[in-house]
């Protein structure tokens, strides 16, 4: 769930900012790091939230199900991600602390947090998310710069919270497990589309019935091979071509647990997934 490391040269912090990167709100805000400048070690993520109307970058499984656990939360407005520190500010914090700043070869970095999350909330209606996998908190040097990341946030009297996976609900590890693996993205979009209309016309019909039970009910109907309906249902959930509350077991689901996307929606997906 860790990421390598990634550098920026005084030049590149210059175009990011002038870009945009870091700045925004909504649909407009663009994340400091995107998935294509950061070298993963395990999967990473672009996703389109209902809440932004925006493309997010996700850098690895444990960012991907805390985004959807805040993305499906009732009181959620905003949520920023790779969202960058002012570096004069974690500068003069490591100075403080005593701690050494992140750099590369003697050039300063500018730090991140995975979550700035915005609610509709009498208290915390503004609150920090980091994400780090429990093994990497045996490292003292994440351990130094989680805590340059807190005070940071805590002198802006902004609560932070760091997330593992012990806080995350088993149920949506084994969710998101069971749709990303071994989906495949080269399907066609033509294909895609059929199953899509498919899966829209029948869910509505069998509303009490469990996904897995319409999907065996399809394979016999159209003469598929046996699993061909269920594999095609994951496929189109792991693109966004429905969602549901991923805290719900996949195997539990009901065809009413499924909410069909509309078409403009669709239409960012595709561009996201070509």
């Amino acid at each position: 769930m860790g990421r390598k490391n990634y550098w920026n040269s005084e030049a590149k912090n210059r175009r990011w900012i002038k870009s945009g990167r870091g700045q925004g709100a909504g649909s407009d805000y663009k994340p400091w790091l995107t998935v294509r400048d950061v070298a993963s070690k395990g999967r990473s993520h672009r996703v389109f939230g209902h809440l932004t109307q925006r493309t997010h970058h996700l850098l690895s499984d444990l960012e991907l199900a805390t985004f959807l656990l805040l993305q499906w939360r009732p009181t959620t407005i905003d949520i920023r991600e790779q969202f960058p520190l002012d570096r004069e500010v974690t500068l003069q914090l490591s100075k403080d602390l005593g701690i050494e700043h992140p750099n590369h070869h003697g050039l300063d970095q500018y730090m991140s947090s995975d979550f700035v999350v915005d609610a509709r909330e009498k208290v915390n209606s503004r609150f920090v998310i980091q994400v780090k996998a429990t093994e990497s908190l045996n490292d003292s040097r994440t351990i130094e710069k989680l805590e340059i990341e807190r005070r940071y946030w805590s002198e802006k009297q902004i609560p932070w919270f760091l997330v593992t996976e012990n806080q995350m609900p088993s149920t949506v590890f084994e969710n998101i497990n069971l749709l990303y693996n071994h989906i495949d993205d080269e399907t066609e979009l033509g294909e895609l589309m059929i199953q899509f209309e498919l899966f829209r016309k029948h869910l509505p019909r069998s509303e009490s019935l469990r996904v897995k039970d319409l999907c065996i009910k399809l394979d016999l109907a159209y003469d598929y091979e046996p699993g061909e309906s269920l594999y095609q249902i994951k496929r189109l959930l792991a693109q966004r071509y429905f969602h549901f509350d991923i805290t719900k077991p996949f195997t539990e689901l009901r065809c009413s647990d499924l909410t069909a996307e509309s078409f403009e929606v669709l239409q960012e997906v595709w561009r996201v997934s070509g």
